[in-house]
């Protein structure tokens, strides 16, 4: 295994993306989701980064790259069009201490981590890897996955959700209640919801509840 998997709360912790381009602009609006301080530094912005600098989701320097940017970062990207620029942020984090987690677009072998292709189905998210040697065949497999879960799939996690909190409260603890839970993810479940669809599956999984 080259990378370790690891999802990361980055709710109120700065990340610093270089570049204001396409890269840039998807690199940003995964951060905002998840809830970081999103500072770009780029002397032009896309009209979707520019949207969200008028919608303070993000800080802007409008000017290139300069040596201390990074400091206080948790992540980095340097995804500038320009090679030499992206060389200097590598640089740069290099010489913090704590030095932030870098990413170089499209250079692998100079990043401390890789953002990994994702499937997200309401609170579920599935990533996925190749550890860079076939972004196409990690798309492809995405879209695979993309296609078992879809929406139902979303509906069924949110009802599966709400059904838990209750059995917390009505069913005493024990082998009783570790059962309820582990049917409402169980294979039969699963089928249904791809042959039947949310609402006969949802009924079923309700029903199953009343009974204790």
């Amino acid at each position: 295994m080259k990378y370790y998997p690891l999802f990361l709360d980055l709710k109120g912790k700065k990340c610093v993306v270089i570049g204001g381009g396409a890269v840039g602009e998807r690199k940003a609006s995964l951060l905002i989701k998840a809830g970081a301080s999103v500072e770009v530094i780029s002397p032009s912005l896309t009209p979707r980064l520019k949207l969200y600098k008028a919608l303070k989701k993000i800080k802007h320097k409008a000017r290139n790259f300069k040596r201390g940017d990074l400091k206080g970062a948790l992540l980095a990207f340097a995804c500038s069009s320009s090679r030499e620029t992206n060389r200097s942020v590598a640089d740069d984090a290099k010489l913090l201490f704590p030095s932030p987690l870098l990413n170089v677009a499209d250079k692998p072998s100079e990043c401390d981590f890789i953002v990994p292709s994702c499937v997200t189905c309401a609170s579920l998210t599935i990533a996925i890897s190749t550890a860079g040697s076939s972004p196409a065949v990690a798309k492809a497999v995405r879209k695979e996955i993309e296609g078992i879960y879809d929406k139902d799939f979303g509906k069924y996690l949110r009802h599966a959700e709400a059904l838990r909190k209750k059995a917390m409260k009505k069913i005493p603890g024990g082998k009783e209640r570790e059962r309820f839970l582990k049917s409402l993810a169980s294979e039969k479940i699963f089928s249904a919801l791809r042959t039947e669809g949310f609402r006969s599956v949802s009924k079923n999984a309700s029903g199953l509840l009343k009974k204790h």
